[in-house]
């Protein structure tokens, strides 16, 4: 079958791509020791033992660690576990580098996170040969020149590249083409289907659906009927159709920085509750600086005793990581939702996020603001040389409230999920 007419799309993606930038990065150092190769994760913090699994090894991932679970829970799997914190800035480089060799065999690259991107290599064959052959050429030299391996997926759209590449795991190059839909992606179950989380999986396993093929000979009028116009949607999916386009405008490898914290006991008071929204911004600021990035929306989030959830946002004018600005709309918007029920968990998440690089100056910007950004780099410049305790807001002195990290067992973590 030929696909002349057709768009040729790869999907590009990081294996394990915290762990693999901080092993590549580990290698360049001088650093014999590879974490791919013994159980390690990313994650929170090896002194204290808390925080969640950002990444973790293959041999990690063979003794039944997950990502997403908390550090505590990943050690009762492997006692002797090497848990390495997370290194933004790292990452944003390791990005960076990426897509740089990517834009080498197509100009039209749309990240879709920090660790995978889609290409369009669609009349370029002539330049670089085959589509095959190209993701070959681009895997290997990954490998070779920034040390790390990738995914690749090729198709016609976006959907099929992002599927392809989740086919075979690591360092593969896979294709899934229209003609290839029934052998290779129908046998999958349901839920490996792009936009079939928990909750669908659930709901089309009570009508008898459990496999991708089952979806796509379902009877469409019952999807429609069961899960409306998601229903509607991941119906188009199982078939292999998506007629989304790449995005090409500027990109912002995080889609917003969060930081949560669930707490051992009832928060009743506004004070304390007011410090631990402090604690929490002290982190996410400082991702936000240290990933060179300042953000528009700030939303919080707190769960009840009786697990009650409320969130309330903000959009502001202009963009900022300022701490102390951050926190001041942190603390009207918790004023405005808590209704005095005793609280367990809180969470603050920055998100509609641009580069410092953007001059973000308006006409209304004074001399406040300016005094704003030389204390938080004075204070961020004291952590990174001093660590996280060398210096602390006033406030937490005698509180028993840590002033970092959310107080109690932070989970900090950048979000990296999108929609094609």
């Amino acid at each position: 079958m030929s696909y002349k007419k057709n768009k040729i799309i790869m999907h590009i993606d990081v294996n394990s791509a915290f762990l693999s930038w901080q092993a590549a990065y580990n290698k360049q150092i001088g650093i014999e020791t590879d974490i791919r190769d013994i159980p390690a994760v990313v994650g929170g913090n090896q002194a204290t033992r808390h925080g969640i699994v950002l990444a973790k090894s293959l041999p990690a991932k063979k003794l039944g660690i997950k990502t997403g679970e908390s550090l505590m829970e990943a050690r009762t799997k492997c006692k002797d576990l090497v848990v390495v914190p997370p290194n933004y800035s790292l990452y944003i480089k390791s990005h960076k580098a990426l897509i740089n060799l990517i834009k080498e065999y197509s100009p039209y690259v749309s990240v879709f996170s920090i660790d995978e991107c889609f290409m369009d290599y669609t009349g370029m064959e002539q330049h670089f040969g085959p589509p095959l052959e190209a993701a070959y050429k681009i895997k290997n030299r990954i490998y070779n020149e920034l040390g790390f391996t990738v995914n690749i997926g090729i198709s016609i759209n976006k959907l099929l590249a992002k599927q392809a590449s989740e086919l075979h795991k690591p360092n593969k190059v896979n294709t899934l083409y229209p003609n290839e839909i029934k052998e290779k992606l129908w046998p999958l179950p349901v839920e490996e289907l792009f936009m079939v989380g928990s909750r669908t999986k659930s709901k089309l396993n009570n009508i008898g659906i459990y496999t991708i093929g089952d979806l796509a000979n379902s009877d469409y009028e019952l999807i429609s009927s069961k899960l409306k116009s998601h229903g509607r949607l991941i119906y188009q999916y199982a078939w292999g159709r998506d007629d989304s386009k790449l995005n090409y405008s500027n990109y912002i490898p995080f889609k917003s920085v969060g930081n949560g914290s669930t707490i051992p006991f009832d928060i009743e008071d506004r004070e304390t509750a007011h410090k631990i929204l402090l604690s929490l911004v002290e982190t996410t600021t400082r991702r936000l600086r240290q990933a060179n990035m300042q953000c528009r929306v700030i939303t919080i989030g707190i769960k009840t005793s009786e697990f009650h959830r409320f969130t309330h946002q903000k959009k502001i004018l202009s963009f900022t990581n300022s701490t102390v600005e951050i926190y001041e709309i942190t603390k009207a918007l918790f004023d405005e939702v808590w209704d005095g029920a005793p609280i367990r968990k809180f969470s603050v998440r920055l998100s509609e996020l641009t580069s410092c690089n953007i001059n973000q100056l308006t006409f209304f910007d004074n001399q406040n603001k300016i005094k704003l950004e030389k204390i938080d780099k004075t204070i961020d410049s004291i952590r990174d040389k001093y660590g996280d305790k060398a210096i602390i807001r006033a406030t937490f002195l005698h509180s028993g409230l840590k002033p970092m990290l959310g107080g109690f067992g932070a989970e900090d973590y950048p979000v990296m999920t999108s929609i094609l």
